[in-house]
């Protein structure tokens, strides 16, 4: 298992400058919860999930199996 950014530099830039508008918050999200704190929870259980491999919700993350 591999976690890394997504190659798309201009979709990292646009995530990474959301999260500090956001103060780390999914800038994807309207609410402002705990849970969506960048690694939001839903991804963070989905990396625990040994047959998940793809993105995280707002596509900054990527989990590869290989």
């Amino acid at each position: 298992m591999k976690i890394t950014l997504n190659p798309d530099a201009e979709i990292v830039r646009t995530v990474k400058e959301g999260l500090e508008r956001t103060g780390g918050f999914c800038p994807c999200r309207i609410e402002r919860k705990d849970e969506y704190k960048c690694m939001c929870r839903e991804f963070q259980e989905q990396v625990k999930d040994p047959e998940f491999e793809g993105y995280c919700h707002c596509m900054l993350y990527y989990k590869s199996l290989g």
